[in-house]
């Protein structure tokens, strides 16, 4: 008999698993250490010296011959490696592969936070350089300075050359353009 379930929102709990489980992610690690045993020198250097010695071992110590020439036991070993090693290296692959796809993903996010950013700097550079230009600069004041003390001393001269029509200046600046010493 089949029980029905009424509420299908929780999950059921813990119930009968069939088939193999395992950890993707320490299956993973496992097989990118795998993957970069296979990928070194040192272990092409220790396989060919297995190689040699097992080829040896099996020429030379009649008494000690488990694989005759054919090395038909050599090559299954080979085989079974081979049959390991490239799924293996195929899932360190993926997973350095899925890697570099975040990586870049994490640069296009950095460059596009950066073109956002130096655009803003510009517009304000811009709008800094806008509302500098209707500020009054220094070379700006010494001209207007320059106008006026000119425009004040044109003002002072004819001042007093209208005190010296009505004869009544006697400030110092006044006898030195009568010519009188003080």
């Amino acid at each position: 008999m089949v029980r029905r379930r009424d509420d299908l929102s929780t999950p059921r709990g813990g119930g009968f698993r069939v088939g193999v489980h395992y950890d993707p992610e320490a299956f993973g690690r496992f097989s990118e250490s795998i993957a970069r045993t296979l990928g070194t020198a040192r272990f092409l250097v220790a396989q060919t010296g297995i190689v040699i010695a097992w080829i040896s071992l099996n020429v030379a110590a009649v008494r000690l011959r488990w694989d005759p020439y054919p090395f038909i036991l050599l090559n299954l070993a080979f085989s079974t490696q081979a049959a390991y090693a490239a799924p293996l290296i195929l899932l360190a692959q993926n997973r350095q592969e899925a890697r570099d796809r975040e990586a870049l993903n994490r640069d296009r996010a950095r460059a596009a936070r950066t073109l956002a950013d130096t655009e803003f700097l510009a517009r304000e550079l811009a709008a800094i350089r806008l509302a500098l230009a209707d500020v009054v600069t220094s070379h700006d004041l010494d001209r207007v300075l320059s106008r006026f003390s000119t425009a004040a001393g044109a003002v002072e001269k004819s001042g007093r050359g209208d005190s010296h029509d009505r004869g009544g200046g006697h400030d110092r600046g006044d006898s030195h353009d009568r010519g009188d010493s003080p």
